[in-house]
């Protein structure tokens, strides 16, 4: 065999040892070796450019985005929020954070100079500035802490109680889809083929300068599958832009020509809002011709069977008043507020809508979307204009009154979510200052009523208090006050399944209902501790009537359709054979043709162009709980810190109204 040979044995075939034997194998394994080492350090010049390549990227992003925060703070419109901002709240945010700034340089100082009080005696004490930090020190915990602790343990058990409530109907939405618990309905409720025998039904659709949503609002309502001669449609109008008065009546006189029954309706005084037209609508003589009225805000698209499946309910059951439907939102992707509303809204239809009907029969009414038996409307005092939430207001009295409701997670109608920020801020404020209104106005009523004492507990500590008074009123306290609070007091420092595993758990259980929403788990929670700043404050000027709480703006529509939406109307239409086509007009009427030329002659006025906003508490509330994450870094307090960090940096960007449309 020659001296420079190499031999290769495989002893088995499932072995994998190989035997590598001559020579000059010391010389073959040497080069192995090189040839690793120069691999290895191949990948690790990568990596490296890699990592420079970042951080040449990251000076040039932070610039970006400086550059884009100073731009819109100097084109963001301030006008938004006048002096609500300027409030006694907003004052007591700036005070709170003018102190933290001052302790946190105190701290700074004291943490670098390595100051232990434990070892320094009276006459030991060297400047004002050391002083000022030892008398400080002790005031903290001689007063401030006993009482930061006391609060946070009141505000612990509000947290925990409210926890244990959403967990109860958790369980409780798990039951029902355990057991597969659904409304009924009997089989031969109406005949189909006999229109005498569906009930005498009224359509209403309140409006309010819905210019981009009217015409799909009339023609969903028109399309509904019900004999004509058994339902009539009612436009509630209360724009008060005469241009935009024409073109609704045109609307409706388009659709009154192919043969529906619908009417056109405008009060000359709008007083009451929603309730008020409501109310107006109702006394109409015909009314009393009619057994359920159905109710559709605006940018609401029911499909043609809707009817067919809510009516039907009412048949062998006299007590049912209602019947409520769940919305599905035709952008629910546009955006990042758009994906987070969607989360909070299929908990509160998917769970407690659900477990509210199923187990209670009683839930609120969601002001659209639902079928109202009349009489119960009737006997429970009809709509008030007491409130901004007057569909909470007439649900309240109807179970006072006795009245059942029924809420069906299956029948589903699509409506738009607000996608900015200011719209969605507003929406909240009035969806949470008008429960406290309507709170201090029922519950005397509550206490007087005939139904069973469980009812009325539910009413006042669970519909009421828990859910509309001490969730705002822990989160902001907890979270937004407390916490940083105890960063500058170690002695009243909050636990850490305080603030991280509790919220995290209850924000896993609020996204169950919409599965696809997992990757937003985090900024869910860190947006829901934002928002809590608008509901506090909605809540108290709700509860003490304070001017804020009877502001309703009208939530700004975009008339947006999903295609899925289009693509079902176009079957639809290419199934119905015996009856006429009704499609949607092409060319425009006359009445429409002559108001442009009316709005040609007339000069049209400059609208003002829309600016994001930007909101003072917000920004406000992001410096203190970032100065709070410098202490708690000081500290090395971890996910207090973390938590102080994002929790600040989701204040920066709402209040900078980085959240949601962006405009201009």
């Amino acid at each position: 065999m020659a001296p420079n040979s190499v031999v290769v044995t495989i002893e088995k075939p499932d072995s994998s040892a190989l035997k590598v034997n001559g020579l000059d194998s010391s010389v073959f394994l040497e080069k192995q070796k090189a040839v690793s080492t120069k691999q290895f350090t191949w990948v690790l010049l990568l990596k490296v450019n890699r990592i420079f390549a970042c951080l040449s990227w990251l000076p040039m992003a932070f610039r970006a985005m400086f550059v884009s925060l100073k731009k819109r703070i100097a084109l963001s419109d301030k006008s938004d929020e006048e002096p609500k901002s300027r409030g006694r709240l907003y004052r007591f945010i700036k005070a709170f954070l003018g102190l933290s700034i001052v302790a946190l340089v105190i701290e700074v100082i004291a943490h670098f100079k390595n100051w232990n009080l434990n070892l320094i005696q009276p006459w030991e004490v060297q400047g004002l500035l050391q002083w000022s930090y030892m008398t400080w020190s002790a005031f903290r915990v001689d007063y401030i802490a006993p009482v930061a602790i006391i609060l946070s343990k009141f505000c612990i058990v509000l947290f925990l109680i409210q926890s244990l409530d959403r967990l109860v109907l958790c369980i409780g939405c798990f039951w029902i889809k355990y057991k597969k618990i659904k409304p009924t309905v009997a089989a031969d409720a109406y005949d189909i083929e006999d229109s005498s025998t569906f009930p005498m039904v009224l359509l209403q659709i309140p409006m309010c300068n819905e210019r981009e949503v009217y015409e799909q609002a009339i023609e969903s309502a028109c399309q509904m599958d019900w004999p004509r001669d058994r339902l009539l449609i009612q436009v509630l109008d209360d724009s008060d832009d005469r241009n935009l008065q024409l073109l609704i009546k045109d609307e409706v006189s388009t659709w009154n020509q192919k043969g529906v029954n619908i009417i056109y309706r405008h009060r000359l005084i709008r007083t009451g809002y929603k309730a008020g037209n409501l109310k107006s609508a109702m006394g109409c003589e015909y009314v009393k011709d009619y057994e359920f009225v159905a109710i559709f805000d605006a940018d609401f698209q029911p499909n043609p069977d809707f009817l067919k499946l809510t009516i039907p309910h009412f048949k062998g059951n006299p007590e049912l008043g209602l019947v409520q439907a769940r919305w599905s939102f035709v952008n629910k992707d546009e955006n990042l507020l758009t994906r987070l509303q969607n989360i909070n809204l299929c908990f509160h239809f998917e769970v407690e809508q659900q477990v509210n009907g199923v187990f209670l029969n009683f839930f609120g009414f969601n002001g659209t979307a639902g079928v109202w038996r009349i009489k119960a409307l009737e006997e429970s005092g009809g709509w008030l204009e007491r409130t901004t939430v007057e569909d909470m207001d007439i649900a309240v009295r109807a179970h006072l009154n006795g009245w059942k409701f029924i809420f069906l997670n299956d029948v589903r109608v699509l409506c738009e979510l607000p996608e900015s920020y200011e719209t969605y801020k507003k929406q909240q404020h009035r969806w949470h200052s008008g429960p406290m209104q309507l709170f201090r106005l029922c519950l005397p009523a509550i206490l007087t009523s005939k139904i069973s004492m469980w009812k009325k507990s539910n009413l006042i500590f669970l519909f009421f208090l828990l859910r509309k008074l001490i969730l705002p009123f822990y989160s902001f306290t907890l979270f937004c006050i407390i916490l940083p609070l105890t960063m500058f007091l170690p002695e009243a420092e909050l636990p850490l399944w305080v603030i991280c595993y509790i919220p995290i758990f209850m924000s896993f259980l609020n996204i169950l209902p919409s599965p696809k929403s997992f990757p937003f788990l985090v900024p869910y929670l860190l947006f829901e501790n934002t928002m809590s700043v608008t509901k506090f404050n909605a809540m108290v000027s709700g509860l003490f009537q304070l001017g804020s709480s009877y502001e309703w703006v009208v939530t700004k529509k975009t008339g947006r359709s999903s295609e899925s939406d289009l693509l079902a109307l176009a079957e639809r239409e290419s199934l119905s054979s015996n009856e006429e086509k009704i499609l949607r007009r092409n060319s425009e009427s006359g009445l429409e043709l002559l108001n442009k030329l009316k709005e040609q002659e007339v000069a049209p006025i400059p609208k003002k162009k829309k600016q994001n906003g930007i909101y003072r508490k917000e920004l406000a509330l992001a410096f203190l709980l970032l100065t709070a994450s410098a202490r708690s870094f000081l500290s090395a307090h971890g996910v207090h810190f973390y938590f102080l960090l994002f929790q600040g940096l989701s204040f920066l960007a709402v209040g900078l109204d980085l959240i949601g449309e962006q405009m201009g």
